[in-house]
């Protein structure tokens, strides 16, 4: 989301769909980050779902950076994976 100290922009409504870590600026000046799947980005507000299922509605003119991210890994089950002998 920075390239050489400078926040960037990167989504874009081709992104829908695609899990993005988005940064909004907050009405006290400052920052928060917000990772989820674009679901819909429709009259300049973008809705993203989170990974706990919540859903984030968030304005296009309140995002200072933005990129696209991996999906998440799926989850180990069990422990340690078994060594080869």
């Amino acid at each position: 989301m920075h390239m050489r100290g400078r926040l960037v922009h990167r989504i874009t409504r081709e992104d829908v769909g695609k899990r993005v870590s988005v940064r909004i600026h907050l009405t006290d000046g400052g920052f928060t980050d917000i990772v989820g799947v674009v679901e819909s980005w429709e009259d300049g507000v973008l809705t993203l779902r989170r990974r706990d299922d919540s859903v984030v509605e968030v304005a296009e003119s309140s995002i200072a950076a933005s990129r696209v991210v991996p999906p998440v890994p799926p989850r180990r089950r069990g422990g340690r994976p078994s060594q080869a002998p």
